[in-house]
């Protein structure tokens, strides 16, 4: 496995090229970028501009390990106007096109969503109508995600929907394509589940794997703490991850940053999964 820091995990005014530098100073192999709205690595992004940041954060030593966005949470696969809905598709696209140019080999995707509680006014929508348009979305986006040669990965996060991982895999397996698996986010089943578990279920569907830590006992948002400091059995993710043949990215996705000194989560948590590794084979 391959360790890896998400792009979110630095100040968000912070140049690419410059975190790439400091991701590398602190010991990771690689940095998952995140497509924004507007920005240097926004939805207008020319191809030629997508490959220079490719060459920066090479020349950093640096691969590029994933490529997220945030922008599904404003624009949902799943919402009640089919505008949105559209919206997202071609963000997915855009997603797999610039990811085509990066080098990546999967993006995250986040489907839909039945609700969102850290969204205020965040309107509820129907679980049968999420499923069944979050099937008919990815479905539709199969073949597009394979002539990229990159898949779509769907991240497991608070979005009342695939409550299960034998939802999750249920769904995927309904999709039916070897392009289309799961991003899990260690952290996001915490609190109520146990990842190890999400891992042996959904197997060889993982395509990507974020880590994060949460402390049940505070709950919310605020659940989430550095690696190490909360409630994940890190002994048993690792070997679950092994059992399955996972040899990808594990990517750090440390959100909220610290108030001072931000850099230097980047810098406690490379340590800390050096210390989760160190027994993997």
């Amino acid at each position: 496995m391959k360790k890896g820091i998400n792009i979110w995990s630095f100040p968000g005014d912070m140049p690419i090229a410059e975190c790439a530098e400091i991701a590398k100073d602190a010991g990771f192999a690689g940095i998952e970028l995140a497509l924004t709205e507007q920005g240097e690595l926004g939805l207008n992004i020319t191809d030629k501009d997508a490959a220079r940041i490719k060459d920066s954060v090479h020349s950093a030593g640096l691969e590029i390990a994933g490529l997220a966005t945030g922008l599904y949470w404003d624009y949902s696969m799943t919402s009640d106007d089919p505008g949105v809905r559209q919206k997202a598709v071609d963000i997915c696209k855009k997603q797999l096109d610039l990811a085509q140019v990066l080098g990546v080999d999967a993006i995250l995707v986040i489907p839909g969503a039945v609700g969102v509680d850290f969204i205020p006014d965040f309107p509820a929508v129907s679980y049968d109508k999420v499923y069944e348009r979050a099937l008919e979305a990815v479905s539709g986006l199969a073949d597009y995600a394979r002539a990229a040669g990159v898949a779509i990965a769907l991240e497991n996060v608070w979005n009342k929907f695939f409550l299960s991982p034998l939802e999750l895999k249920g769904f995927i397996d309904t999709v039916g394509s070897d392009h289309v698996g799961s991003y899990f986010d260690v952290g996001n089943v915490v609190h109520s589940g146990y990842p190890e578990h999400w891992i042996s279920i959904l197997g060889h569907r993982i395509k990507k794997v974020h880590f994060k830590d949460y402390r049940r006992e505070v709950g919310g948002l605020a659940g989430f703490v550095d690696l190490l400091a909360g409630d994940v059995n890190y002994p048993a993710v690792v070997e679950a991850l092994q059992a399955i043949g996972y040899d990808n990215y594990v990517t750090a996705e440390m959100i909220p940053s610290y108030k001072h000194h931000s850099v230097q989560i980047v810098y406690n948590t490379s340590s800390s999964m050096d210390a989760i590794l160190q027994d993997a084979k």
